[in-house]
C-alpha cells in the first residue's frame, strides 16, 4: 500500500512539473504589418469564450532572450502564467513577445567601454523598430481578441523592464499596471506614467544594470503622485527576477488594478 502511494505521489509531481513546463500551451503567432515582423506566444484562458472580454497581460523578456526562434522569450516568465492555479484564478490573455536579436524594446544607448555597462535612455526618441512592432501588435490584440479595456497590464525584466516604461509612455492611456524588473527610465518621463500603477524590482548588487535607475524611477513616480512600490533584494545580483516572479501578490496586485 504504502508503494502505491509513493508512485501516485511521484507521478502527481511528475505531472505538476511537467505542466509547469508546458510552453505548447502558449501558441505560435507572427504579428506582420509592413516590413514590421514580430514573432510572439499567446496563451488564452481555460475554456476560452470568444465572446467573453479578458485581461491582457503583455511580458516582455530581456536582452539574452532575443531572436527569432519564438521560444527563448518564456524561459524566464513563462511558467507563471501556465498553473491550473493561476489560469483558473487569473483568467486573462497572455502574450510573449520576441525582440530580434539586433534590436532593443527601448531607445537607450549602451557604452560598454572601460569594462562595465552604462545606459542613457533617450526620452524624446523615436520608437525602435521593435517597440513599433509592439505597439501594432497591441493594436492587433485589441482587435483580433474582446480585450477588457480597463484591464490591461504589462511588464518585464532587463531590456524588457526598460521596455515597458517606454511602452507606457508612449501609450500612457492604455495600461491599469505595470512591473519592471531590473529595468529603467528616463525620470523625466516620470509625469507621463503616472496614471499607471508600478511595482519596480531591483537587485541591490545588480552590476548588468545599476538598481539606481529603479530607486531614482521610484522616487520621481511618488513626486508625481503615482502609485508605486519599489523591492531592493539585498543579495540579488542581475536575476532579481527570480525573486520578482516568486513574489505570491504580484498577480493579485496586477489584477486588482482597473483603468
Amino acid at each position: 500500500m504504502k508503494k502505491i502511494i509513493f508512485f501516485a505521489l511521484l507521478l502527481a509531481s511528475i505531472h505538476a512539473v511537467a505542466q509547469t513546463n508546458d510552453f505548447s500551451l502558449y501558441q505560435k503567432e507572427i504579428y506582420i504589418h509592413g516590413k514590421d515582423t514580430l514573432p510572439y506566444r499567446i496563451l488564452l484562458p481555460f475554456n476560452y469564450d470568444p465572446s467573453k472580454k479578458y485581461p491582457l497581460i503583455i511580458f516582455l523578456h530581456g536582452s539574452g532572450e532575443r531572436g527569432n526562434n519564438n521560444e527563448a522569450q518564456l524561459v524566464h516568465g513563462g511558467s507563471l502564467f501556465i498553473s491550473d492555479s493561476v489560469r483558473i484564478n487569473y483568467p486573462a490573455i497572455v502574450v510573449f513577445p520576441q525582440c530580434p536579436s539586433n534590436s532593443f524594446w527601448s531607445n537607450v544607448k549602451i557604452d560598454t567601454s572601460n569594462n562595465s555597462r552604462s545606459f542613457t535612455f533617450i526620452p524624446d526618441g523615436k520608437p525602435t523598430s521593435s517597440m513599433r512592432s509592439l505597439i501594432g501588435l497591441l493594436s492587433a490584440l485589441k482587435y483580433e481578441y474582446k480585450i477588457d479595456e480597463h484591464r490591461i497590464y504589462v511588464g518585464g525584466l532587463s531590456m524588457g523592464g526598460m521596455g515597458t516604461f517606454e511602452l507606457v509612455r508612449r501609450k500612457p492611456k492604455v495600461f491599469a499596471a505595470a512591473f519592471s524588473i531590473c529595468g529603467g527610465a528616463d525620470t523625466t518621463t516620470a509625469p507621463k506614467i503616472k496614471h499607471t500603477a508600478w511595482w519596480l524590482f531591483h537587485g541591490s548588487k545588480d552590476n548588468v544594470v545599476n538598481p539606481q535607475f529603479s530607486i531614482n524611477m521610484a522616487e520621481a513616480l511618488k513626486n508625481v503622485g503615482a502609485e508605486v512600490i519599489l523591492n531592493l533584494y539585498t543579495n540579488d545580483n542581475h536575476n532579481s527576477w527570480d525573486d520578482a516572479l516568486a513574489e505570491k501578490d504580484l498577480l493579485p496586485w496586477l489584477f486588482s488594478h482597473h483603468r
